[in-house]
């Protein structure tokens, strides 16, 4: 009630500023004096259409602005062209210049009413009190969009954590959970005196170290398990006989969201904490990392990869929707939530393969491939099959011969992944279809008649086979194959320059004045994420990397290599990023509210139905997107 008297005492026109500045950020996550401070030292000023609000020429920026009504563009003169180009718009609730006024110089860039345009101003002196007492408004302008983002991510977590209670996150470092003074022992000690040092401490796992004490090996409960069972060694045992031999180890620096994927990629429950020279420091287990979690990353991982039947790995697949809330609880980011739910449907579709070797092995060396989302490890809980197969044909046997062997097996794999909820492609691109299950000598060949041809269809394809990567069975085949096609498009500007002309179909669904671009079919005032949203990017980044002989197939690595190979500035590219990944949470927080409801999972959105700040950075993201797409016009003089 305090601060409910304390506002009404304050005049109406400060509670009515304050009352606008609630509504846009970062001013809603501010406190209410500083609100306060903000609306007793503001001016509303009018500008008319094309009236100059801030220009280069005005000297050193004494002002700061919010729009309240109406639009202001930037406008940059064009060198090149001789012309003035629009660089940005800016909308109700948003501010201007910062980057001008923290640096105490002119700005850069002519901003100049777009329509009819009110603004709240405040002089600098006001702006530097609110700058000095004001975390919030302090990170804001230091850190821009950026700021947005972590508040969009803090609340995705936050609600995700009400029904999750816990306090730990993704990016603690290891050091953080790591058992110190790890139990060890050396390697010549027997496994009945090994364990009972285990029992002893109430761990389940000791170290084997050597007289530097680097870890050569760890012992489990799990290893006691299989060792009793079987019956091959006495507990007198020397331990470094039935021991793992080099336990996987990470630096203390490491966060546990890289522990927690080398344990589900591994089904392994522990590894080693290091210092700089390999001297062990910890253990870690998967119950450090996720004993609050209702599901845990790690064992649903192991149980998937471990499952006997079809039906198990059927009924784990509602386990994987819970996981994702539960990652989110715990911070994990859109990028990392991704690469979990890609993971795990590696694992799945790796056990589905190793079912059906044990039943009718075709005997044919074969690679499993996967291409598009999957293959970027930017797969969603919406996702179907995009894959093939790439063989190795066995001496006295043809290349026909092979397939025709493999074909039903492949046939049979896709029938059963349809089965744990990855649907059949539509456009039939799955290794069962004889075009797609190739020795690597004919996907050699596909690829050049590909690269070579350049026809609108191969255009379309480009999207999915240009992101591939291996999920079973040998890797330097695909390796091989790709040294190959990258080093011939690297030669072909042609093929280059098409495949960016192709990535330009994608617009960002912004209009010239930054409103929403709605799709023109049945979904009235929607937009589709994934086609008009992170389409551009993926498609954009993928002509520079692939142009640039990047070999990694995910979009945020692929910005990672082409900033530190210099084809990107590393702020635009950390911008890039951010907006990519933005677009990414808000795409699966609606598809994890789709399941909540008993919907259908779908790509498709209403702004109207997000909050104030989404739609703002939403609209910030596809701009990313925007100036991305003109980099790549740029480039490619398109």
């Amino acid at each position: 009630m305090a601060a409910a008297n304390q506002d009404s005492s304050r005049p109406q026109n400060t509670r009515a500023i304050m009352g606008f500045l609630r509504e846009h950020a970062p001013f809603s996550s501010m406190e209410d004096p500083h609100l306060a401070h903000f609306a007793e030292h503001a001016t509303l000023r009018f500008f008319a259409d094309g009236d100059a609000v801030l220009s280069p020429d005005d000297g050193i920026v004494k002002r700061f602005y919010v729009v309240k009504q109406g639009r202001i563009r930037g406008e940059r003169h064009n060198e090149k062209e001789d012309r003035l180009e629009t660089t940005f718009e800016i909308s109700q609730g948003e501010c201007f210049p910062l980057a001008a006024l923290i640096g105490e110089r002119p700005t850069r860039t002519l901003h100049r009413a777009s329509g009819d345009t009110f603004c709240l101003s405040i002089e600098q002196d006001a702006f530097i009190t609110l700058f000095s007492e004001s975390e919030t408004f302090r990170d804001f302008c230091i850190r821009g969009v950026s700021s947005l983002l972590d508040q969009v991510n803090q609340r995705i977590q936050s609600s995700a954590m009400a029904s999750m209670g816990s306090s730990n996150t993704l990016d603690t470092p290891l050091e953080r959970y790591a058992l110190r003074n790890p139990i060890v022992c050396s390697p010549d000690v027997p496994v009945r005196k090994a364990v009972a040092r285990m029992h002893e401490n109430n761990v389940g796992s000791i170290i084997v170290t050597d007289d530097n004490r680097h870890p050569t090996g760890i012992f489990t409960l799990r290893d006691l398990r299989s060792m009793i069972a079987k019956g091959e060694f006495p507990l007198d045992t020397p331990i470094q006989q039935v021991m793992t031999q080099n336990p996987c180890r990470l630096p203390a620096q490491a966060d546990a969201f890289e522990a927690a994927m080398l344990m589900a990629e591994h089904h392994f429950a522990h590894l080693c904490v290091v210092d700089a020279d390999d001297h062990l420091i910890g253990v870690v287990s998967e119950r450090d990392l996720f004993s609050l979690q209702r599901v845990d990353l790690v064992n649903l991982a192991r149980t998937i990869g471990t499952a006997t039947h079809l039906r198990t790995l059927v009924s784990l697949r509602s386990d994987v929707s819970r996981l994702v809330d539960a990652m989110l609880a715990h911070g994990a980011d859109s990028g990392q939530v991704v690469k979990i739910i890609t993971t795990l449907n590696d694992v799945t579709v790796r056990r589905v393969l190793e079912l059906n070797l044990k039943k009718n092995d075709p005997g044919i060396p074969f690679t499993w491939l996967t291409f598009g989302s999957e293959g970027r490890q930017e797969q969603t809980l919406l996702t179907d099959q995009d894959n093939g197969i790439l063989f190795q044909t066995p001496e006295g046997m043809t290349e026909d011969e092979a397939r025709e062997k493999l074909l039903p097996f492949a046939r049979t794999i896709n029938d059963e992944l349809a089965e744990c909820g990855f649907t059949l492609c539509k456009g039939n691109i799955m290794a069962s279809n004889p075009k797609l299950c190739l020795s690597e000598r004919e996907w050699d060949d596909w690829f050049i008649r590909f690269i070579e041809a350049s026809t609108p269809q191969n255009l379309v394809y480009s999207s999915i086979f240009l992101d591939m990567r291996a999920v079973f069975g040998p890797m330097e085949p695909l390796h091989r194959l790709l040294e190959n096609v990258l080093t011939r498009i690297r030669k072909n500007a042609l093929f280059q320059k098409m495949l960016a002309g192709n990535a330009l179909q994608r617009k960002p669904p912004l209009t010239m004045f930054r409103n929403f671009r709605y799709l023109n079919e049945g979904n009235k005032h929607s937009l589709d994420l994934k086609r008009q949203g992170l389409a551009p990017f993926v498609e954009s980044v993928r002509v520079f990397a692939l142009a640039n002989g990047v070999e990694a197939a995910n979009t945020l690595e692929r910005m990672d290599a082409l900033a530190r190979n210099g084809v990107f500035d590393p702020k635009d590219a950390n911008a890039w990023k951010e907006g990519y990944s933005l677009i990414q949470a808000i795409r699966m927080r609606a598809h994890q509210e789709m399941l909540d409801r008993g919907e259908e999972l779908t790509n498709y959105i209403d702004p109207d139905d997000l909050n104030p700040l989404d739609r703002r950075i939403l609209r910030e993201s596809f701009r990313q997107a925007q100036r991305l797409q003109q980099k790549l016009e740029v480039t490619y003089q398109l």
